[in-house]
């Protein structure tokens, strides 16, 4: 059994136990969270095109830097930034 969640802007495909990153959620480690599913497949190959994944959000944090540079040649401009993008790992508890 597998679903298809949609949640920052992107989709995963996901099954019971599957640990995942997505974007930040407002929500708090240890609270229990229901995400829309875009279709479910069950285990006899029934497509629905409606349904409910339950998780639970296990920690939040930042991914490791990204830098970005920027240079244009022969006119001495240099730009060096870094960004951390802020994560949400959830664990997919069960299908609806």
């Amino acid at each position: 059994m597998y679903a298809v969640i949609k949640t920052g802007g992107k989709q995963y495909k996901v099954e019971p136990g599957t640990l995942l990153k997505v974007e930040k959620l407002c929500a708090n480690e240890g609270d229990k969270i229901e995400l829309p599913a875009i279709c479910v497949r069950d285990d006899q190959g029934n497509l629905k095109t409606e349904g409910s994944v339950k998780a639970t959000v296990l920690k939040h944090g930042k991914h490791k830097k990204v830098l970005v540079f920027k240079y244009k040649p022969k006119k001495n401009y240099k730009r060096l930034n870094g960004h951390r993008q802020p994560f949400t790992l959830i664990k997919i508890e069960e299908i609806a």
